[in-house]
């Protein structure tokens, strides 16, 4: 299933912030990355419906995302922004994720479904926890999980690292790596650690002045070269025995 966005604009009032973004990802993990201001939130809002650009098209797997809902694409959108949410418990959060295949009752695989999710983030034991006494750590997980609880075709996540530990992060990362690849899901991540992006994306989109300016795989798109210009930042880029790639901060270069 493909991703396919070509001639992207949006601007807020005045200000145009995607400038014609042209963008084409298969299934796997495509990561965001680039600097505060690029415009990579505004353009996953833009892909999940939140908002609707000035013009250009978006499609997956052949369907126009800009059309309004199509129920036959099962897309998960997770904003940066994380919502207030008390007076529900976890368990109830979940299962809003599958409002749309609920009926009157929550049946047996609902809650087997919202359960599922849990355990694979290893969060099941927040099931009955009010959201409101819930850490903003715990808070993101459970969000991240109510993403995957109505089994998308798209997930899309602005900033799933936000608020997570080291602990967490990690095994965050490894959840969606094998669930993309399980269920042969495409999964759009908008991320700030460079390292973890390269780890664990199939492609990065590097995203500078609202456009896309590099796509490729990590050993192809991550160059002190890019660091450099992308950034303002001085960087040693190296390859681990593993065949990762390293980026390792030296100084800033931007003028101010």
């Amino acid at each position: 299933m493909r991703l396919e966005v070509e001639g992207l604009r949006f601007s807020y009032g005045d200000s145009e912030v995607l400038r014609g973004v042209n963008l084409g990802f298969d299934r796997g993990i495509l990561s965001l990355i680039g600097p505060n201001g690029a415009g990579k939130s505004t353009l996953v809002k833009c892909i999940s419906g939140a908002l609707r650009p000035n013009s250009g098209t978006a499609f997956f797997d052949g369907r126009d995302l800009l059309a309004g809902r199509d129920p036959d694409i099962r897309m998960a959108y997770m904003s940066q922004e994380q919502p207030r949410i008390s007076g529900m418990t976890v368990l109830e959060v979940m299962l809003l994720g599958r409002l749309e295949k609920l009926s009157i009752a929550v049946s047996d695989e609902d809650l087997d479904a919202a359960y599922g999710a849990l355990e694979l983030l290893r969060i099941e034991g927040l099931a009955e926890r009010d959201m409101g006494e819930l850490s903003g750590g715990q808070s993101q997980m459970v969000l991240i999980a109510q993403c995957l609880v109505s089994d998308p075709d798209i997930v899309v996540l602005d900033e799933p690292m936000n608020n997570l530990d080291l602990c967490r992060e990690l095994e965050m990362f490894e959840v969606m790596s094998e669930i993309t690849r399980a269920r042969d899901l495409t999964t759009v991540m908008i991320l700030h650690d460079i390292n973890f992006a390269c780890r664990f994306s199939d492609r990065l989109a590097v995203m500078r002045d609202g456009v896309v300016c590099g796509c490729g795989r990590p050993g192809e798109v991550v160059t002190e070269g890019m660091i450099r210009d992308v950034y303002g930042v001085e960087a040693e880029v190296s390859t681990d025995a593993g065949g990762r790639i390293r980026v390792d901060p030296v100084r800033s270069i931007r003028r101010r």
